[in-house]
């Protein structure tokens, strides 16, 4: 048990290196938000993994908080995007317009 603890604490934290280097080199902002999500989702997985490994139940609220920091950083990144999205579209609008 000790091993594969061991092994998937090393692959949740690779995954969440490679995660933050996509989050830094990300070609679009799309990119850049599936890769906090993803990052997010490894954090609460190595806490799941710690959490067994040192056999207790005390780390529920610290998983509970990051799904919910994780989900609230996420929405609010594609509502920014939305909002921007909308503003270009209507600049676009008004200059075809214009024209």
């Amino acid at each position: 048990m000790e091993i594969a603890l061991i092994i998937g604490n090393f692959a949740v934290f690779l995954t969440i290196v490679l995660g933050l280097i996509r989050m830094m080199r990300g070609p679009t902002v799309v990119d850049r938000i599936l890769a906090f999500d993803m990052v997010a989702i490894s954090l609460i997985a190595l806490v799941v993994l710690l959490s067994l490994r040192w056999s207790t139940a005390l780390y529920l609220e610290l998983m509970l908080i990051i799904s919910l920091l994780g989900f609230v950083g996420t929405v609010a990144l594609v509502f920014y995007l939305q909002r921007t999205y909308n503003a270009e579209k209507e600049k676009e609008r008004q200059e075809e317009a214009q024209s």
